[in-house]
């Protein structure tokens, strides 16, 4: 296994924490399975000032690449996390679980850590049976990165996804497309002005004429 397939682990536990042990057996599996390249283990008991700066309030907790867990996680769960912190595709899934669970603020300390992983999004808008509120995040992401350079970058997906079968899909594309503030946006969305559906079309329409007033 490549070391970089590998993540390290960061795990804080109390000697009093009924569910520390539990976590801390199923992360120590995964070291010596080498699906985890390093374990650090912190009793906050002890260090204290360890927990404190990095606002650790509550055990077991531990990040595990670049995400931040909380609570009980079965051998199980643990395994699924550390294989996502070392794939596109798992990044892709992580945003799901965490935009599903209200974990926002997260999504949005990780895209602001490294920028490019706002393309992990792009699975999600594709994805027409997608939650609502899974939904609603991700747009709060594309608008916390509105006419930037990074959401630029995914300028051609969006695009192309002004073509998808679903017509759901089409109309979340034209409308993050907006927010690329970009003039390259333009044809695509000048396109779906014939799309077969009514809201593509009208959403296409106060697109055009955001991207407008943005560009």
């Amino acid at each position: 296994m490549n070391t970089t397939d590998a993540p390290d682990v960061l795990l804080f536990l109390a000697s009093q924490c009924p569910h520390c042990p539990v976590v801390l057996a199923g992360l120590s599996e995964l070291v010596k399975r080498g699906v985890i390249g390093r374990l650090d283990v912190v009793n906050i008991e002890r260090r204290p000032e360890a927990a404190q700066a990095l606002g650790v309030r509550s055990v077991p907790w531990l990040r595990i690449g670049p995400f931040e867990l909380t609570g009980a996680r079965t051998a199980a769960e643990l395994e699924v996390w550390a294989r996502r912190a070392v794939s596109a595709a798992g990044m892709s899934d992580a945003f799901h679980d965490l935009l599903k669970q209200g974990g926002l603020a997260q999504v949005l300390q990780l895209i602001l850590a490294e920028p490019g992983r706002l393309a992990a999004l792009l699975p999600i808008v594709a994805n027409p049976e997608a939650s609502l509120n899974v939904k609603l995040g991700v747009g709060v992401v594309f608008e916390e990165s509105a006419g930037s350079p990074t959401i630029r970058t995914v300028l051609p997906a969006l695009g192309a996804l002004t073509r998808h079968a679903d017509a759901r899909v089409r109309a979340d594309a034209c409308h993050l497309l907006s927010l690329t503030h970009a003039a390259a946006a333009r044809p695509w969305l000048e396109a779906c002005l014939q799309d077969e559906d009514a809201e593509v079309r009208e959403i296409a329409v106060e697109s055009l004429q955001t991207l407008g007033e943005a560009t």
